[in-house]
């Protein structure tokens, strides 16, 4: 009743059996699902998983087969001189394995055959002391075009001469330095980042280390 003896228009709300009035914090209700749906989605987490599994499985062998050729990211020292040693069988001739300081460092040394120009050669990578990157790179099937294309179109800067022997400079587009000779039968190339004394070091250690390429097949 009102205060002046009339029903009030406000109607009072009647309390539930807690106490708890009717829609004030009432928990929705939470989804159930069904022995199907359930199936369903513990499928598609699954696959889910095994997709990311079998990614993680083709990348990581890619990654750690294929070496990086930069002093910060790829630390190793390869036993140039045993490498050398079973690439000669194939080559025919004994890649040379320069003879370097202590702080010197090689990330990789392989024999390349098959190629689609027909010219077999050597490589290897080294770092240097002031963690520069210098690849050396010998063959004694080279050619004029070959070179260029292995020292990327490099532009001749210049010459230089080092432990008696002329070498003709030149500088790539990235920056790189190369430094490319023709000795005894054999095209070397240098190429990298790294100082030009430290070129000179590993061009001396390579030219001491140079054999004279065998009689080309068919000659006297």
């Amino acid at each position: 009743m009102g205060e002046n003896g009339k029903v009030s228009d406000a109607q009072q709300e009647t309390a539930g059996p807690d106490g708890a009035r009717p829609g004030a914090d009432t928990p929705a209700p939470k989804p159930v699902l069904t022995p199907a749906q359930a199936k369903r989605a513990n499928s598609t987490v699954v696959g889910m998983v095994m997709a990311v599994a079998a990614t993680v499985a083709i990348v990581v062998p890619v990654v750690l087969i294929n070496p990086t050729h930069t002093a910060e990211t790829y630390q190793r020292d390869i036993d140039v001189e045993r490498v050398a040693g079973q690439a000669a069988g194939d080559a025919g001739y004994a890649p040379a394995a320069p003879e370097l300081p202590e702080d010197w460092n090689s990330n990789f040394a392989r024999w390349t055959a098959g190629t689609s120009d027909g010219v077999d050669y050597w490589e290897v990578g080294y770092l240097t002391p002031d963690k520069g990157f210098i690849q050396f790179t010998q063959t004694v099937e080279g050619n004029p075009s070959w070179t260029a294309q292995q020292a990327g179109e490099a532009q001749v800067s210049g010459g230089r001469t080092i432990g008696g022997v002329e070498w003709e400079l030149l500088d790539a587009s990235n920056g790189d330095t190369v430094l490319t000779s023709e000795v005894d039968g054999s095209t070397l190339i240098l190429s990298g980042e790294a100082d030009l004394a430290e070129f000179d070091v590993l061009a001396k250690a390579v030219l001491a280390d140079v054999e004279p390429a065998p009689p080309a097949a068919g000659a006297p």
